[in-house]
């Protein structure tokens, strides 16, 4: 989020910081939906680790660039006081399209993501982990949720973006699509009755990406530090390569799409302290004994691609929750401009 460190609020200036970004960095960073947030992206990379130095990296230049404009950033899954009628949405052919379709929807408070992109071998195993990880999008918003304040107050929710975003058409978790044919022509039929240009303008919590031949995560908060994202792509990663090489999610946990959203709401709610439905136990599981197993479960998956560290990370998120860190830290300051001016300071800590 681009912030006016003079009142914390956000800056709608994204038009000023594109052209003055340094030219190596322009590609990889680029306007998003409201003209006050900034999309920073890696390039393709072999580790956990390489893409979290690339992310550092890319924030500090970013950074380098808003101080000659008097501007900060920081990032959290919402700004903390933020309100609908003080938003502007981006200009440029994409954008005026979502605004267009969406009408005033598309002014609502702007949302910050953490979508990771993971190469898969081929379309049928996109689809077939795409179906799979459904299951464990609830522990992955769960452990990412940070964004407890909306509108200037503490909204009861560890991702407040979570509901904010459902404001969105075609969103949340998408159904079960068996293979790749019904995949296509599902979306096939969207595009040629114009209800959308083309796939990206489906904004699934997950979605396999056929061009980039990868499946894309797409539910959690973004992060405010870097070591917290380390560990959630590092479990996002050995999660698809667990789904696409042994197929762990339960069967009677995939069809039960009814079952997945509701421990998705659970998520959103509690974050860390949710107990999610096992309907195969037929009761709920508190986050902390799904992440043991998850963990246990991703051990050699981490191993085989070297990032057994951060996968153990997780469990830092347990410990000391993201959106708790942000309560904590509200109590701590005389309002919520301190509190976005800490998590400004943390944007390349």
């Amino acid at each position: 989020m681009l912030l006016d460190p003079g009142t914390w609020a956000l800056a709608h200036r994204i038009d000023e910081v594109l052209p003055r970004l340094p030219e190596e960095v322009q590609p990889q960073v680029c306007a998003e939906t409201h003209d006050s947030a900034v999309e920073v992206q890696t390039g393709i990379c072999s580790d956990v680790a390489s893409a979290i130095d690339e992310i550092r990296g890319l924030r500090r230049r970013l950074l380098g660039t808003l101080e000659s404009l008097d501007l900060r950033a920081a990032v959290a899954g919402t700004h903390p006081f933020a309100v609908w009628h003080e938003i502007a949405v981006t200009g440029g052919d994409r954008y005026e399209f979502v605004h267009g379709s969406m009408r005033e929807l598309a002014r609502r408070e702007p949302t910050f993501a953490l979508h990771v992109h993971v190469a898969v071998a081929d379309p049928e195993a996109a689809i077939r982990v795409s179906d799979r990880i459904r299951v464990h999008l609830p522990v992955l918003l769960a452990l990412s949720a940070n964004s407890p304040f909306w509108q200037g107050r503490d909204s009861g929710l560890a991702s407040a973006r979570t509901p904010l975003f459902q404001a969105f058409p075609r969103v949340g978790i998408p159904r079960a699509f068996g293979d790749y044919t019904s995949y296509v022509e599902a979306v096939d039929l969207l595009i040629r009755t114009e209800a959308i240009p083309d796939s990206t303008f489906l904004w699934w919590d997950v979605r396999p990406q056929p061009a980039l031949g990868t499946i894309e995560v797409r539910v959690m908060d973004a992060q405010t530090r870097c070591e917290d994202t380390a560990a959630l792509v590092a479990l996002v990663a050995c999660l698809v390569k667990l789904e696409a090489e042994e197929g762990f999610a339960g069967e009677a946990a995939i069809s039960a799409p009814e079952v997945i959203a509701e421990n998705r709401f659970l998520a959103a709610r509690d974050g860390a302290d949710a107990s999610l439905i096992d309907p195969e136990l037929d009761r709920r599981v508190p986050l902390a004994e799904i992440v043991a197993g998850l963990l246990e479960a991703c051990g050699p998956h981490g191993e085989d691609i070297g990032c057994s560290a951060e996968l153990a990370a997780v469990a830092d998120l347990l410990a000391d929750p993201p959106a708790k860190r942000q309560i904590e830290t509200a109590r701590e300051v005389p309002s919520l401009g301190g509190l976005v001016e800490r998590l400004a300071d943390r944007f390349v800590e």
